[in-house]
């Protein structure tokens, strides 16, 4: 993942501990809620129409896609 310095613990991503912390459907609840999060507050946190948030909100969905894979 291409990810900022503070989105890591050690060798780790914080995405990942989180994900291996929990099971699987409390981590889509996870996801899902995180997706609701930057889709309601991508129009008024941001001066850029709410372009970072919607980046954000598509990453979370795009891990969520990757969860259903099967293993």
């Amino acid at each position: 993942m291409n990810s900022p310095a503070h989105y890591r613990q050690g060798n780790f991503e914080v995405i990942d501990i989180i994900q291996d912390s929990m099971s699987e459907e409390a981590f889509r609840g996870y996801l899902l809620g995180n997706m609701t999060k930057y889709l309601m507050r991508c129009q008024h946190k941001h001066q850029d129409g709410g372009s970072q948030d919607l980046r954000k909100l598509i990453w979370y969905a795009n891990k969520y896609v990757e969860t259903m894979a099967p293993a």
